[in-house]
């Protein structure tokens, strides 16, 4: 018998049959294309993909959690706003 090896790990990793991983990746890509339309972008970053949004409002209502290192999570509140 004539095979190749799938190496995508992840989004596939439990799909019984050909059908199942042609959904997962259809699902995906609706996905994605929302995301775009909705102002989201794919940067590669140190040879890695990552998905940025200008506004972290959007990003946090998407449920996403943001990688950015904690000193550039904080947002600066200036003294006349707390009061």
């Amino acid at each position: 018998m004539t095979y190749f090896t799938w190496k995508e790990e992840g989004l596939t990793n439990d799909c019984e049959t050909l059908d199942s991983m042609a959904a997962r990746f259809e699902e995906s890509a609706k996905l994605m294309r929302k995301m775009s339309t909705k102002g989201f972008k794919l940067e590669k970053k140190n040879n890695q993909q990552i998905i940025t949004h200008k506004d972290s409002k959007i990003f946090n209502d998407w449920g996403f959690v943001s990688e950015e290192p904690p000193y550039q999570q904080l947002t600066l509140i200036l003294e006349e706003d707390i009061h």
